[in-house]
Protein backbone atom coordinates (compact mmCIF):
# COMPACT_ATOMS: atom_id res chain seq x y z
CA UNK A 1 0.00 0.00 0.00
CA UNK A 2 1.22 3.76 -0.75
CA UNK A 3 0.87 6.50 1.21
CA UNK A 4 0.33 9.92 0.10
CA UNK A 5 4.00 11.08 -0.67
CA UNK A 6 4.43 7.58 -2.71
CA UNK A 7 4.07 7.44 -6.50
CA UNK A 8 4.15 9.89 -9.19
CA UNK A 9 1.41 12.47 -7.33
CA UNK A 10 3.77 11.97 -4.07
CA UNK A 11 6.95 14.34 -5.00
CA UNK A 12 6.94 17.73 -4.25
CA UNK A 13 5.33 19.82 -6.73
CA UNK A 14 7.27 23.26 -8.06
CA UNK A 15 5.17 26.51 -8.24
CA UNK A 16 5.39 29.97 -9.07
CA UNK A 17 3.92 31.93 -6.24
CA UNK A 18 1.59 35.07 -7.76
CA UNK A 19 -0.35 37.62 -6.15
CA UNK A 20 -3.71 35.79 -4.71
CA UNK A 21 -2.48 32.48 -6.37
CA UNK A 22 0.05 30.25 -7.43
CA UNK A 23 0.75 28.18 -10.54
CA UNK A 24 1.91 24.78 -10.53
CA UNK A 25 5.07 24.36 -12.89
CA UNK A 26 5.95 20.78 -11.89
CA UNK A 27 3.52 18.53 -10.91
CA UNK A 28 3.45 17.26 -7.38
CA UNK A 29 1.61 16.95 -4.04
CA UNK A 30 3.00 19.25 -1.63
CA UNK A 31 5.69 22.14 -1.33
CA UNK A 32 8.21 22.54 1.52
CA UNK A 33 7.86 25.43 4.14
CA UNK A 34 10.50 27.79 3.64
CA UNK A 35 11.18 28.18 7.30
CA UNK A 36 10.04 25.18 9.10
CA UNK A 37 10.79 22.36 6.35
CA UNK A 38 7.57 20.72 6.80
CA UNK A 39 5.51 19.72 4.19
CA UNK A 40 2.57 21.62 2.80
CA UNK A 41 0.20 20.04 0.61
CA UNK A 42 -1.18 22.08 -2.30
CA UNK A 43 -4.62 21.96 -1.15
CA UNK A 44 -3.53 23.60 1.95
CA UNK A 45 -1.02 25.93 0.67
CA UNK A 46 -2.62 29.83 1.80
CA UNK A 47 1.09 31.34 2.94
CA UNK A 48 3.42 32.04 0.39
CA UNK A 49 6.05 35.37 -0.86
CA UNK A 50 5.79 36.65 -3.84
CA UNK A 51 9.06 38.66 -3.46
CA UNK A 52 10.80 35.66 -2.40
CA UNK A 53 8.80 33.08 -3.99
CA UNK A 54 8.78 30.98 -1.43
CA UNK A 55 6.03 28.90 0.52
CA UNK A 56 5.16 28.78 4.67
CA UNK A 57 3.29 26.20 6.62
CA UNK A 58 1.43 29.35 8.72
CA UNK A 59 0.94 32.80 9.01
CA UNK A 60 3.75 32.33 12.06
CA UNK A 61 6.41 31.27 10.18
CA UNK A 62 5.27 33.94 7.21
CA UNK A 63 6.48 36.36 9.94
CA UNK A 64 9.26 34.71 11.01
CA UNK A 65 10.77 35.00 7.67
CA UNK A 66 9.70 38.33 7.03
CA UNK A 67 11.28 39.70 10.54
CA UNK A 68 14.70 37.91 9.59
CA UNK A 69 14.13 39.55 5.95
CA UNK A 70 13.78 43.39 7.53
CA UNK A 71 15.03 43.29 11.44
CA UNK A 72 13.91 47.00 11.22
CA UNK A 73 10.34 44.94 11.83
CA UNK A 74 11.34 43.85 15.25
CA UNK A 75 11.22 47.21 16.61
CA UNK A 76 8.02 49.30 17.51
CA UNK A 77 7.75 53.02 17.06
Amino acid sequence: MMNRFEGPGGKEARIRYLDGDFQVTSPGAFVRCAVTGESIPLDELKYWSVARQEPYASAAASLRREIEANPEMRSRR
